[in-house]
């Protein structure tokens, strides 16, 4: 956050309500704030947005990350008023007990909150957790046709009431920096690049993509349609060494690092190693990341589209992935602005990534 200017987006962007399918509120917040950095824009069918530099160039460039946030749907209205909702993307039903809510509904947003029996009524011996078929939401009504009555229908999107702060101010902490952490990082990245007044000798696409949180859906028809020759994607990553995580499973890595680097198969060998030679370089620090076969973002959307896109992902480690707590390092945002920053400037126009030529 170098300027008033950044913080301010980065706090208005985050704070907007952004779900799975419904994210075109925030992409218009996005797309203003880069609009004075790009030469054109892409807007595609399900609501992607690409702000593009020399949109001419025949070598295209990607970075990239994604829009959405994880949130719920009404999927049940029972006679007495109470409301059972189903996932839209990998929601956790264990947090949600005596959280607030935002029901997103055409009148505006109707207020309202995940009840749970109190701790003197439950049965100790057979304590029930829980689960999708038990949490339900009260908007203080008394029946299905109050309820109705305020706009909520089976399909109305519900989001936690939670904004962003900054924790010890070495911290962020909020729902939804998965990712649109990354939104606001490479929209910083494309600001540099601008004010810097670095002339770019191929097309830099900036996509902030939709729908990933439900199968990297929005990166996947970007990607077809931009056919780009190099994409690099950033998100969020498990940071390990929070209490009850195992570093034999999970790796190890730590919010405060440094971003992480990521080794699997769908990560091409030739632009890792471009990466940890410009962090190397630049004196910006870094850990790496192994996954077994997918990364499980956009990145592999990306690397096996059209005729396959040399990729990589860079991740910014963050604690309590998919809560309302999200917490990311400021030290490591601005590492990872740099780092693509870097990286994206000493591209050369018509880089060749294959193996073997």
């Amino acid at each position: 956050m170098e300027t008033k200017e950044s913080r301010d987006f980065l706090f208005k962007y985050l704070n907007n309500a952004s779900p799975t399918g419904f994210e075109s509120a925030g992409q218009k917040i996005w797309l203003d704030y880069v609009k004075p950095y790009i030469d054109d824009y892409i807007s595609d069918t399900y609501g992607t947005i690409v702000g593009v530099l020399n949109p001419e160039a025949p070598y295209k460039v990607v970075i990239e990350a994604h829009a959405d946030e994880i949130s719920w749907f009404v999927n049940h209205i029972t006679e007495q008023g109470y409301i059972y909702v189903i996932r839209n993307g990998g929601s956790d039903h264990q947090i949600a007990p005596s959280k607030r809510v935002n029901i997103h509904t055409k009148k505006g947003i109707v207020k309202g909150i995940f009840g749970w029996p109190a701790i003197h009524v439950r049965d100790k011996a057979k304590e029930e957790g829980p689960s999708l078929k038990n949490i339900f939401i009260d908007v203080g009504a008394s029946s299905k046709n109050e309820v109705e009555k305020m706009g909520i229908h089976v399909g109305t999107v519900v989001t936690f009431d939670d904004e962003l702060m900054e924790l010890n101010d070495k911290y962020l902490v909020g729902r939804a920096l998965d990712n649109r952490i990354g939104g606001y990082m490479i929209a910083e990245v494309l600001k540099k690049i601008k004010k810097n007044k670095i002339n770019l000798p191929f097309g830099l696409y900036v996509v902030n993509a939709v729908q990933e949180e439900i199968g990297l859906r929005g990166a996947e028809m970007i990607a077809h349609r931009i056919k780009p020759n190099l994409a690099i994607i950033t998100d969020v990553t498990h940071d390990t060494d929070a209490p009850m995580y195992d570093k034999i499973t999970s790796g190890d890595i730590s919010c405060g690092k440094g971003p992480a680097v990521w080794y699997c198969p769908a990560v091409h060998n030739n632009v890792l190693e471009m990466i940890i030679k410009v962090a190397e370089k630049n004196k910006i620090p870094f850990q790496r990341r192994a996954a077994s076969r997918s990364t499980g973002t956009d990145t592999d959307a990306f690397a096996y589209s059209s005729e396959g896109v040399a990729s990589a992902l860079i991740s910014i480690p963050l604690k309590y992935m998919h809560t309302t707590v999200e917490t990311c390092s400021k030290a490591d945002l601005q590492h990872t602005i740099d780092l693509i920053y870097e990286t994206v400037i000493q591209v050369k126009n018509k880089q060749d990534f294959r193996y073997i030529r």
